[in-house]
């Protein structure tokens, strides 16, 4: 299989499986050096030469020895045959004596084939002989598709798991023909090649042929949580056969970026199949919370897709300057991305930037603060902000009920009871709880009630006792 580069979908660099690639099993061996043709009157019989073809542990090629019966210099010149090493590296389940002993040819348990069967065309003169074909081979065990696209199921008949093929090396590996299969657009996603997998149990034979553990960590984050995964014996040499994570169809959508979060959510979701915690955080730092779900990097895990931070399409050049609105009607939404010292950035709290408010506003702010038209909490510290300009301006309490920021309305403190209920926090600002229990205790001062009209203490007590205690101490009275 060639590899397919990752493709960028909204700015995402993704990577997700574009084909398994299945190969072919065997790497035969060299061609033959001797001609068999020239001495098709000299042998009557396979097996007087490949005699390894009918007995276990005897060779399957003659020594070179043999052939100075004839090649001595006299009745024949001498040769320097060299018998074929035993170097086939292949991962065939095959045996020359078992084969003879168990196979028939044909029907009805007919005795074992010739060698010819295999290694001629029925057709062919004596000793026209060759390397067998895949083909022929299926046609011997009654499987009627070409050798690559033959069913699954039929695979382990003449081949053996990868990790008992010892021999193959890795570029072997990375050899192996891609089966028809393998090609259908639909066979990469989880429901093409995840069913195959799990056809058998726990894990299909015919995919353990050409595949182990180490080829799914390729793609997949989620493998330790994969039975049909955890199945497959190890081998390295799996991951010679490559493959390149690539978005799937449904990452194409142009609202994908903006509604993943509910597909994220939806039952039977697979995004821990190809991303990990940290590909989710690249953008979601400010609330990993929604990451929960996902697995986090390990080694026995994929990389899975990387991720890369931007802007969404409605964040154009002009966005920063009306970002406001949206960030007050859709906070939650800014918070996705978005954390606190993002903002901060741009709308320091501090006196001289007015990045964040409009000109003038400072000259304007008690109104704003007091009517509530933002929260100057979620910036500002009341008790060490605000009062630090406030105290450099002369606008504090110099103590209760004397000069300071009320001396604009000379009987404030007769009607500010009103103004604290509605918006107690600017009150804090400059005043302490002990200011308020000068006139407002029971137990001392001016002893002024400061429940208001239609006031039910037992309701109080009941929902909160902690809030009398401030002026009635533990012994709160029953009304």
């Amino acid at each position: 299989m060639t590899a397919r580069p990752g493709v960028r979908i909204f700015g995402l660099t993704i990577a997700l499986v574009a084909a398994l690639t299945v190969t072919a099993h065997a790497q035969v061996p060299a061609a033959d050096t001797f001609d068999h043709a020239k001495h098709a009157k000299v042998f009557p019989s396979c097996v007087g030469c490949h005699a390894g073809a009918a007995r276990a542990r005897a060779p399957l090629y003659p020594d070179s020895a043999a052939c100075a019966g004839c090649h001595d210099g006299t009745v024949r010149r001498r040769v320097a045959y060299q018998p074929p090493g035993d170097s086939a590296r292949t991962n065939l389940r095959f045996s020359h004596v078992e084969h003879r002993r168990t196979s028939g040819h044909g029907a009805g348990g007919a005795p074992a084939p010739d060698c010819v069967a295999c290694h001629a065309d029925p057709s062919a003169p004596w000793m026209a002989v060759g390397p067998p074909v895949a083909e022929r081979c299926l046609d011997c065990h009654g499987v009627r598709p070409a050798h690559l696209a033959a069913p699954d199921s039929a695979c382990t008949t003449c081949h053996v798991p990868l990790p008992q093929a010892q021999r193959l090396a890795a570029a072997d590996v990375a050899k192996f023909p891609e089966p028809p299969s393998h090609r259908d657009p639909g066979f990469a996603r989880a429901g093409g090649h995840g069913a195959a997998a799990q056809a058998g149990t726990p894990v299909a034979a015919s995919c353990a042929v050409c595949h182990a553990r180490q080829f799914c960590l390729e793609c997949h984050v989620d493998a330790p949580e994969r039975a049909a995964i955890q199945a497959l014996a190890s081998d390295p040499r799996s991951a010679a056969i490559r493959v390149t994570l690539t978005a799937p169809g449904s990452h194409a959508g142009a609202d994908f970026l903006r509604e993943h979060g509910a597909a994220a959510r939806a039952p039977g979701a697979t995004c821990a199949t190809c991303h990990t915690r940290e590909s989710c955080l690249t953008c979601h730092a400010a609330t990993p919370q929604v990451a929960g779900a996902i697995p986090a990097a390990a080694p026995d895990r994929a990389r899975g897709a990387v991720v890369r931070r931007h802007r969404p399409p409605s964040h154009s050049p002009e966005f920063v300057r009306r970002h406001a609105p949206s960030a007050q009607t859709a906070a939650a939404s800014c918070a996705s991305c978005h954390s606190r010292a993002d903002c901060l950035q741009c709308h320091r709290p501090d006196a001289g930037h007015t990045g964040y408010h409009p000109a003038g506003f400072l000259a304007g702010h008690p109104a704003a603060a007091y009517a509530r038209q933002s929260s100057c909490g979620e910036c500002h510290n009341a008790g060490q902000f605000c009062v630090s300009c406030h105290k450099t301006a002369g606008l504090v309490a110099s103590g209760p009920l004397r000069s300071g920021y009320h001396d604009a309305s000379r009987f404030f403190s007769a009607g500010h009871g009103v103004a604290a209920r509605q918006s107690l926090e600017t009150c804090v600002s400059c005043h302490a709880e002990r200011d308020c229990l000068t006139c407002h205790s029971t137990v001392g001062g001016r002893r002024i009630d400061p429940h208001g009209p239609g006031f039910d203490a037992n309701r109080m007590r009941l929902k909160n006792p902690e809030v009398c205690t401030a002026c009635h101490g533990t012994a709160i009275p029953v009304r």
